[in-house]
């Protein structure tokens, strides 16, 4: 890999490290604590969130008739998200054991802390369970995905990538053959070492 490359890409690793410092400093602010996983409120906090949780009954009357006719279509794709979780699941469970493949972590994908906030009502709770599953599926897949790019194909391509995954900096140079031969080996055996579940 191109030294500024490597340079870059470790100041990119440095900066989200510093990212998650300040995202721990931020909630602590706001009074939560985390106790393993569990979140922890103070409890004026918690009498301040209730006081500006919405009513069922308000939410509904307040939607707008649009909204609550496009919800069948939007939930209609739990179906798909539920399939393919499912089927990610199941290649990865079968394939990366055959290809030397640390397995994702699927609960590191799928977070569902924000039922806790005590200001949602429960329709915004399960609003948020929702995006929380959709958006989970799709970062756990995408893992998944980037782990066997990683593995059969890792060479960049000739056009700019929007939203790489984290190994693709690691991928040798588009019309590098000489490096694919060579360093091949060495990606597969570094995935191989990502630790797994």
């Amino acid at each position: 890999m191109d030294p500024r490359i490597a340079q870059l890409t470790q100041n990119v690793k440095a900066a989200e490290g510093e990212l998650e410092l300040e995202l721990a400093r931020s909630l602590a602010k706001l009074r939560i604590s985390l106790d393993g996983k569990r979140l922890m409120f103070e409890q004026e906090m918690l009498a301040q969130h209730r006081k500006l949780k919405t009513s069922l009954m308000r939410y509904v009357l307040g939607a707008r008739p649009l909204v609550i006719l496009a919800a069948p279509l939007i939930y209609s794709m739990l179906i798909p998200f539920l399939l393919i979780d499912l089927s990610v699941t199941l290649y990865q469970w079968i394939c990366f054991p055959i290809y030397g493949i640390a397995r994702v972590r699927r609960r590191d994908y799928l977070i569902f802390d924000r039922a806790r906030l005590p200001y949602l009502n429960a329709i915004e709770k399960v609003n948020c369970a929702y995006c929380s599953y959709g958006n989970g599926v799709a970062a756990y897949v995408r893992e998944v995905a980037a782990r066997t790019e990683l593995h059969w194909c890792p060479i960049k391509h000739a056009r700019r990538v929007l939203g790489q995954h984290a190994y693709y900096n690691e991928f040798v140079d588009f019309a590098d053959a000489q490096a694919y031969r060579t360093e091949l080996e060495s990606l597969r055996t570094k995935l191989s070492q990502i630790p797994g579940p």
